[in-house]
């Protein structure tokens, strides 16, 4: 089974900029914001960035008007490192995944822990 060219740029684009967070974008709003996935469309038009941020709905809402106006430097850094004549647009979403996995995690020990009381 091969890797598509879409999946491969995804994974190049996640890495670069996961370190563009840590290392290059300056915006304090960003803060503590982690790129979760990168979906590429297969015609490589448009990149969805999927991220988290430690924080509520607030911090949520900073870290996303932050990464919008990166935007610009980050298209233009990927554009240089990968070196892609035609760089996707790109559009960053919030993972809603993580906070529903934290939710069923505390509805699972919610039940156990009932289960324990029930047996005792």
């Amino acid at each position: 089974m091969s890797i598509k060219r879409s999946d491969k740029i995804a994974e190049a684009i996640h890495e670069l900029i996961s370190s563009l967070l840590v290392k290059g974008v300056k915006d304090p709003r960003i803060g503590f914001t982690t790129i979760t996935a990168v979906k590429v469309t297969s015609d490589l038009g448009l990149a969805t960035i999927f991220f988290t941020v430690i924080g509520d709905e607030a911090e949520k809402k900073n870290a996303e008007q932050g990464l919008n106006s990166a935007r610009g430097f980050i298209r233009k850094e990927v554009a240089k490192t990968l070196r892609m004549r035609y760089v996707p647009d790109i559009v960053f979403k919030y993972d809603e995944s993580v906070e529903y996995g934290r939710h069923i995690d505390s509805l699972l020990d919610e039940v156990i822990r009932d289960d324990n009381e029930n047996n005792l």
